[in-house]
Formats: C-alpha cells, structure tokens, sequence
C-alpha cells in the first residue's frame, strides 16, 4: 500500500477575508469551534490520511499553538496547582494518530516555493497530496487516489464547478490540457485543491526560490508534458475567501448541513 502524506498550504495572508479577524490567519479561521484547516484535515483523515505537512507562513506561530495545545483543548485535565506540569488527561480523543509536521515555508513564499521548502518531509513517502487551507469538500480521496493510479500521471489535480473567479482548466478525457489561473470568464472546472502527486514531481518541477507559483510555473509545466490529470468532483466544494463564504460554511455547520462533514 502507498504512502500518503497531506501538505496542507497555511501561509498566506487572507486579505480579502481580513474583515473577519486581523488576528487569526485563515486556516485559523473557525467553523462551528474549530479552525478550517481541521476540518480539512478531518477529511483526509476519514480516508486514512493521517501523516500531514503544514506548510506555515503568515502568522505560523498561531497554528503551532493551536496544535501545541490541542490535547488539552479537546479534553477534560485535572491540574495540581502546586505543581503546573501535573496534567492528567481524561479522555482520548479521535485525532490522537495524527502525525502533524509544521514547516515555516516563508513569511511571503508563493504556493511552489512552500512546497519545495518542505520536500524533505516528503522524502518517506510515496505520494503526497496538496490542498489549500482554506476549502472544504466532501470530495472521495479514496476514487481520487484510484483516478489518479489509474491515469500513470504524475499528478492529478481535482475539478470543480464554482464561480468564475478562479483559474479554469480544459480537459481532453482524463489529462489536463490547458491550465489558465484566474481568466475574466469561468464556466469550467477549477483546480479546487485536493491534489495529488508522485514524489518524482519535486525534482522534475520544483526549484529553489521563494517566487516559485505551482499554479501557474509548475502545473502548466505538467500539462505541456501530458503529466496533470484531473478528477472531477461534482459534489459540495466551498473555499472560506470572504466574510460572505465564512457565514455560509458556519451556518451550514450549525445548521447541521455540514455537507463536507464525512467524519463521524
């Protein structure tokens, strides 16, 4: 059986969502009582992706912190006062196998510099996937690994239908053929995260320095050489980009449509 790693991409700066908190960086932003990229990685977890990459940039520290402190945020503690460093957990919790490595990728590195800076945490696996740490989506990991075995590509990007604000594709069968970030115009498929990739891609792909945007140096790269496939995903798929996006997914979440939520 392969193995998987998720590296998420926590770094960037949030600026259109910036009215929600200027404290927080996105992937810190809440559904419900926990921060968006927990629910991702609930996601992957579901379909026994449990070893994760955080790539970390803006603000990394309150993502370090937030993980630092998970096991007592989710469980009941007895303290000693007189001796602080006598905690006693009384419960377990479903995460407790989640093997979390955070990367400081780069205060300002673009998407590909950020995966090239951790490449040395990918060393001990067989393929790793990539997703941003913003969307949710109650997305098959299990058919997109089938896809993207099935295809003998060297990654597989994840198609889906939303607004005409992102960067579309042109598919011919199951291989990319043309990758266009952000046009004027959208009536396709995006790339809604949720990628997937051999190892191999980091040397034929990546290279050093901070400027290096997978979207628009790397992929576009792989469909010149017939090397990007596509899994199309025609299920609920949302990315957190707007204090409008940010009331949706949450009343969604306490409104217990979640749709996203294929954890138990």
């Amino acid at each position: 059986m392969s193995k998987i790693k998720a590296l998420i991409l926590c770094g960037g700066q949030g600026t259109r969502i910036r009215d929600v908190s200027e404290v927080l960086p996105k992937p810190m932003l809440t559904i419900g009582n926990m921060p968006v990229v927990w629910h991702i990685m609930k996601i992957y977890a579901h379909y026994g992706i449990k070893d994760f990459v955080l790539c970390l940039g803006y603000k990394g520290w309150v993502i370090k912190e937030f993980f630092l402190n998970y096991k007592a945020k989710v469980s009941n503690i007895t303290i000693k006062l007189d001796d602080p460093a006598s905690v006693k957990y009384h419960d377990m919790h479903d995460e407790s196998d989640w093997n979390i490595t955070l990367v400081e990728t780069g205060e300002n590195a673009y998407t590909g510099a950020r995966i090239w800076n951790a490449r040395k945490y990918l060393e001990d696996c067989d393929m790793f996937s990539v997703t941003y740490g913003d969307g949710v989506a109650d997305i098959d990991i299990k058919a997109l690994i089938k896809k993207h075995k099935d295809a003998e590509v060297l990654g597989t990007v994840s198609g889906v239908h939303p607004s005409g604000r992102f960067g579309e594709m042109e598919i011919s069968g199951n291989i990319v053929t043309e990758f266009s970030e952000k046009p004027n115009v959208g009536m396709g498929l995006i790339n809604g995260g949720f990628m997937l990739f051999d190892k191999g891609v980091i040397e034929k792909y990546f290279k050093p320095g901070g400027d290096l945007i997978l979207e628009t140096e790397v992929l576009p790269k792989m469909v010149k050489d017939k090397q990007l496939g596509v899994y199309e995903h025609n299920g609920f798929w949302q990315c957190l980009d707007t204090p409008r996006e940010y009331g949706i997914l949450n009343h969604m979440w306490d409104s217990d449509k979640a749709i996203w939520k294929v954890w138990k």
